[in-house]
């Protein structure tokens, strides 16, 4: 069965431009990534759990920040080539990217060494106007900055 994620797409106004959040992933798998490596800050959905839910607790989990109180526009589901499922709501609000505290995560590194090192799940975030986001944003992704820009741009 294909997984389930949940999470907010964090967008703000500025000088009649919109500038959306995005988080970049941690750990060295994507260190040296940059170009569509970058996400909405997002979790997986457990069975039984409600997605709006579980994305507000990642946004902050992944952000160290509290998630604004909305209101959450839904956006229409998007499909990663994983075959993961993303769904997302969009809601405005305003954090110092540069002071995001993320949760961490325990990988065996390097592979087959027998060291489990601590990496942060999101290494950092940025803001980023539509444009720069569409370029650094999972290309399946990108769908929800269109409907965003559809809605409220």
């Amino acid at each position: 069965m294909a997984k389930l994620s949940a999470g907010l797409l964090l967008y703000r106004r500025r000088g009649g431009a919109l500038d959306v959040l995005l988080a970049h992933p941690g750990g060295p798998y994507w260190a040296r990534k940059d170009e569509g490596a970058w996400s909405i800050p997002k979790g997986e959905v457990e069975p039984g759990e409600e997605p709006l839910a579980r994305a507000r607790t990642e946004f902050e989990e992944e952000t160290g920040f509290a998630h604004p109180d909305g209101p959450f526009l839904a956006l229409a589901p998007v499909r990663q080539a994983g075959g993961k499922t993303v769904r997302a709501w969009a809601v405005e609000g305003e954090i110092d990217a540069a002071a995001i505290r993320s949760n961490s995560f325990s990988l065996e590194w390097p592979p087959r060494s027998g060291r489990v090192e601590e990496f942060p799940e999101v290494d950092r975030a940025e803001w980023f106007d539509l444009a720069a986001a569409r370029r650094r944003i999972n290309p399946a992704q990108r769908a929800l900055l269109d409907e965003l820009e559809r809605l409220v741009g």
